[in-house]
């Protein structure tokens, strides 16, 4: 079995996990105990409890399922709205694609997750703003890859000649010019989620991009810095989610990536 396989298995369990997590979570996630402050893992809490009692495994359960739908939606997005955009750059090139190309570079001149963060700043922390503002910041990645191919594509002779023949552009969207584009989207969209996730991560460490009450990976990471001599669970156990989560969907879409060429 190779590396590619395993992790899509891995990722395919954490995903099941995640999905039907409420329902193997042991306790509410925001439920306080105050005097259950700081458990070390074992006994009635499987990983431990944090600050203010609360279980990190039911936090984790919860925060995980948020990262994922959050990333689920955030690729879904800004994939749609990057075929959007790179194909009418690139197959109808003149002033769609100059100011595809324009925009785009002012997007790329800035790292990702600066741009986020200093919109996140200004904007009321909720997912689906979350959402919007990761697929806003992801989209030209996309973009970039469909208007390549599109390019690529619409070069073929048997496109001419179907121009030719009269058949509908709309057709030939669907019936070659979709299916010649899936494999590299398809790719870009796994590394995709591995981004989103880190980013997600990253912005809810930071107090950004959703709600205080709600539970999050990268908060969870938060409250343990500080804790890291007294216990260091409160921080390591979401860290090694975030980090399980980006390696597999990394190395799935590297296995993706040499399939499909």
């Amino acid at each position: 079995m190779t590396m590619a396989k395993l992790s899509l298995m891995i990722v395919l369990i954490f995903v099941g996990l995640v999905v039907i997590g409420p329902a193997l979570a042991p306790y509410d996630p925001l439920a306080s105990k105050l005097e259950a402050q700081l458990l070390p893992p074992g006994g009635e809490h499987f990983l431990g409890t944090d600050a203010n009692g609360r279980d990190i495994f039911s936090q984790i359960l919860f925060g995980a399922r948020l990262s994922l739908a959050i990333s689920v939606g955030v690729v879904s997005l800004a994939l749609s709205f990057g075929i959007l955009a790179g194909f009418a750059a690139g197959y109808w090139g003149g002033w769609p694609e100059r100011i595809f190309l324009g925009v785009s570079d002012v997007f790329q001149a800035f790292p990702g997750i600066l741009l986020a963060i200093a919109v996140a700043a200004f904007i009321p922390s909720s997912a689906v703003n979350l959402i919007l503002l990761l697929a806003f910041v992801g989209w030209v990645g996309y973009a970039r890859v469909v208007r390549a191919q599109v390019m690529e594509i619409k070069s073929l002779e048997y496109i001419s000649a179907g121009l030719a023949l009269g058949i509908s552009r709309r057709r030939l969207l669907w019936r070659h010019f979709l299916p010649n584009m899936a494999a590299p989207l398809i790719v870009q969209a796994s590394f995709g989620m591995a981004g989103v996730i880190l980013a997600e991560s990253t912005l809810s460490f930071l107090g950004l991009g959703l709600p205080p009450d709600v539970p999050s990976l990268g908060k969870l990471m938060d409250s343990g810095v500080n804790l890291l001599m007294v216990a260091p669970h409160v921080a390591i156990f979401p860290g090694f989610v975030i980090m399980g989560f980006v390696l597999m969907f990394n190395l799935v879409g590297d296995g993706l990536r040499a399939a499909l060429k």
